[in-house]
């Protein structure tokens, strides 16, 4: 397949031009060129020296991640940003990221495959960033103990054997819960005000305890690594069915 058509077809399933005006990381073809083939394709959470490294010695022609090398502007190539940029240039593979496109795309999203897991029903958009989401609310098909839904996602994540952190501050029954991967503790105020009993998410800010105590709202922080896998591994499969040879770098970090 040509590089273009792959870039294009990921753009237009991800819908990122959606998310052009709100989103830190550019997303789409972030470092490279558009012409030449995609014919193998790395898939990893974080575009980093290490997964850059893997997907040049496994011969691909794309590194496809959530996390880019690129936030906000870019003033200057050095450093850091060189050694991971540099390797991608030297070798022909390009960068395709797709951030918050990513997390909130209902059925190849990092927040649908952790609704997958937890078997969420009656599905809506939730963790709202302007006009559009980057998560996922639903209820569960029974009344749970908030422990016992940490449980399950320390069973089926990949979190480096860093487990699952539980703030009890909500029901002891949880039925209605938020998911917003990553970073979503932000979104403790929505789940507040959807009546909703639980927020899973990756990691907290300091402040998330009282928050989520004071609104009645239970927080699984289940890791911001591991809440982030579904969506690369999504677009694997995608990538697959496209007729590509594709590799998944795995670097869980514990975080």
């Amino acid at each position: 397949m040509e590089r273009s058509a792959f870039v294009d077809r990921l753009d237009e399933e991800l819908d990122t031009d959606a998310y052009a005006d709100l989103d830190a990381s550019p997303n789409g073809l972030q470092v490279g060129s558009r012409e030449g083939e995609a014919e193998t394709v790395a898939f990893a959470v974080d575009a980093v020296e290490a997964t850059v490294e893997a997907a040049v010695e496994r011969g691909a022609d794309v590194l496809v991640t959530h996390h880019g090398t690129i936030w906000g502007g870019l003033d200057r190539v050095t450093g850091r940003e060189y050694d991971r940029i540099a390797p991608l240039a030297a070798n022909d593979v390009a960068l395709y990221v797709s951030h918050l496109p990513l997390d909130g795309h209902p059925s190849l999203g990092n927040a649908a495959g952790v609704a997958d897991v937890l078997g969420l029903a009656d599905r809506e958009p939730f963790g709202e960033v302007g006009p559009e989401h980057v998560g996922q609310r639903g209820v569960l098909p029974e009344a749970t103990a908030v422990d016992d839904l940490a449980a399950t996602l320390a069973a089926e994540l990949d979190h480096g054997g860093a487990g699952v952190q539980v703030l009890d501050t909500g029901p002891d029954a949880v039925e209605s819960v938020g998911v917003v991967t990553g970073s979503g503790s932000d979104w403790l105020r929505e789940a507040e005000e959807l009546g909703l009993d639980a927020l899973v998410t990756g990691e907290g800010k300091g402040k998330a305890y009282h928050e989520a105590r004071e609104a009645g709202v239970a927080v699984i922080l289940a890791g911001h690594y591991a809440t982030e896998t579904f969506g690369v591994r999504s677009l694997q499969g995608l990538a697959e069915e496209w007729g590509l040879e594709t590799t998944y770098v795995d670097h869980p970090t514990g975080l």
